[in-house]
C-alpha cells in the first residue's frame, strides 16, 4: 500500500503540480514539499513556475499572490480557513480613505494583504527587501507603509524616510516580549539572538540580527556561531536543525506558533490534489492593479541601485 507521502508525489506528478511550503508550516509539510521559503522567496518561485498546478501551503493572501502572478494556472489551497489577521487589518476601503489623508503619499503594501488591498497600492514588499523598496521611492514623498506597524518603523529605522505606518501588526510576533527574549539570553548566554523585524522594537533592539525567514537562514548557515535564539514562528526551527544539524536553536519564547499556518496537513495536500479543490479565486481587475505592485517589487529586487542595508539579507 502507497503511503501518503508517496501518493501526494504521484498526484504532483499527474496533475503536473508543484508544492510550494511557507517556512512556518508543519516540518511534513515543509518536507513533502518541492520549494519551502519565505515571502518573497515564494512570491518568485510562484512567478517562475511552469506547473500547471500550484499546491500553496501557507495562508489566503499567499495563494492570491501565487494566482495574481498565475492567472492562467490552478492554485489550491490544502486549508483555505487559513488566513491572517494581520492582513484582515486593513482593507481597500480604509485604505483608500488613508489616500486621501496623505494624497502625497506612495504607498507601500507589505505582501501580508489581500488583493484588493495590493490593488490600493503603489508597489508591494516583503520582510526581506521592504528598505530597498522604500529607498527606490522619491526621497520627497511620505511613504504610506500598511499594514505591518513593526516592519513599517524597522523600515524607517534602515532607511531614515518619512515612513506613515498602519496600524497593524502580526499577533504572532507582537506576543514576543522583551522579558521572555531577556530570559532566553539569560538561559543560552552565547547564543546570538535574531529577529524578525515584525517584533517589535524593544525586542528587535535586543537583537544581533534582525532579518526575515530566508535572512534569518542565511546568517545561521553562514555564522560561525553555533548556537541561536530566534524570535519568529516556531516552524522555522525545523529547516534550521535540518540544515545546521551541528548547531542549537532555542525558541525565544513561549506561543510563537500562528495557527493558521498549521493548518495545513499531509492529508490536506493529498485530498485537494485528488478532488483539485480549494481552488483560490481572485477579482480580475484587482489582479491586474495588484500585479503591477507586485512586478515593480520584482524590478526593485533586481536593481543594483536599491542597496539593502546590512541588517536584511
Amino acid at each position: 500500500m502507497q503511503t501518503l507521502i508517496e501518493k501526494i508525489h504521484a498526484l504532483c506528478r499527474e496533475r503536473n503540480a508543484v508544492i510550494l511550503a511557507h517556512n512556518y508550516t508543519m516540518p511534513d509539510v515543509q518536507d513533502v514539499a518541492d520549494f519551502v521559503g519565505d515571502s518573497l522567496e515564494l512570491s518568485l518561485k510562484a512567478a517562475a513556475t511552469t506547473s500547471d498546478v500550484i499546491v500553496f501551503c501557507g495562508v489566503h493572501f499567499m495563494a492570491e499572490t501565487a494566482k495574481i502572478l498565475n492567472p492562467a494556472r490552478r492554485v489550491l489551497m490544502p486549508d483555505t480557513a487559513a488566513g491572517c489577521p494581520m492582513a484582515d487589518m486593513v482593507t481597500a476601503d480604509g485604505l483608500r480613505q488613508a489616500k486621501a489623508r496623505h494624497p502625497g503619499a506612495a504607498v507601500v503594501c507589505y505582501v501580508n494583504s489581500t488583493v484588493a488591498v495590493k490593488a490600493e497600492s503603489d508597489i508591494c514588499c516583503t520582510s526581506s527587501n521592504a528598505p530597498a523598496v522604500v529607498l527606490s521611492l522619491p526621497a520627497d514623498r511620505p511613504v504610506l507603509f500598511v499594514p505591518d506597524r513593526n516592519l513599517a518603523d524597522w523600515t524607517r529605522e534602515q532607511t531614515g524616510r518619512d515612513i506613515i505606518p498602519w496600524d497593524g501588526w502580526c499577533p504572532t510576533h507582537q506576543h514576543i516580549l522583551p522579558e521572555m527574549v531577556e530570559a532566553a539570553k539569560r538561559a543560552h548566554p552565547g547564543a546570538l539572538l535574531v529577529t524578525h523585524p515584525e517584533c517589535p522594537a524593544a525586542v528587535r533592539h535586543l537583537a544581533d540580527r534582525v532579518a526575515s525567514t530566508a535572512g534569518m537562514l542565511a546568517f545561521c548557515r553562514e555564522s560561525s556561531h553555533q548556537e541561536f535564539i530566534i524570535a519568529t514562528e516556531e516552524g522555522i526551527i525545523h529547516r534550521l536543525r535540518r540544515e545546521n544539524p551541528g548547531k542549537q536553536f532555542h525558541m525565544a519564547g513561549p506561543r510563537m506558533v500562528c495557527p493558521n499556518m498549521k493548518r495545513t496537513t499531509l492529508e490536506k495536500i493529498l485530498w485537494c490534489l485528488e478532488d483539485l479543490s480549494g481552488e483560490v479565486k481572485v477579482d480580475e481587475v484587482e489582479a491586474q492593479k495588484a500585479r503591477i505592485a507586485l512586478e515593480r517589487m520584482f524590478a526593485v529586487n533586481k536593481s543594483a541601485a536599491a542597496p539593502v542595508p546590512a541588517t536584511t539579507d
